[in-house]
């Protein structure tokens, strides 16, 4: 997968405190989205941000699910022409 560039100065994503890990699952189906989004996640250092984009409908409102059951910070979703941004904080 390419590496998609991402502003995260909007309100969306606020600019974070920590490093940026950025997943680019557009094209993706289920389960690939939320399955590397939790790799990320796992990855991630408290603090880091985590913006997933991608373009699954399902996965939209499924990676949201999974932040809250991990008692993670949802800093937003947003969604511009068919790619939705999900802004995660570890």
């Amino acid at each position: 997968m390419s590496e998609v560039r991402v502003d995260v100065r909007g309100e969306c994503c606020p600019l974070p405190e920590g490093s940026e890990v950025k997943v680019d699952v557009c094209g993706e189906t289920c389960p690939v989205p939320l399955v590397e989004t939790r790799k990320a996640l796992r990855k991630a250092s408290p603090g880091d941000t985590v913006i997933v984009m991608g373009t699954h409908p399902a996965s939209k409102d499924e990676i949201p699910m999974a932040v809250k059951a991990l008692g993670l910070e949802l800093l937003g979703v947003e969604e511009s022409e068919g790619v939705w941004t999900i802004c995660i904080r570890r």
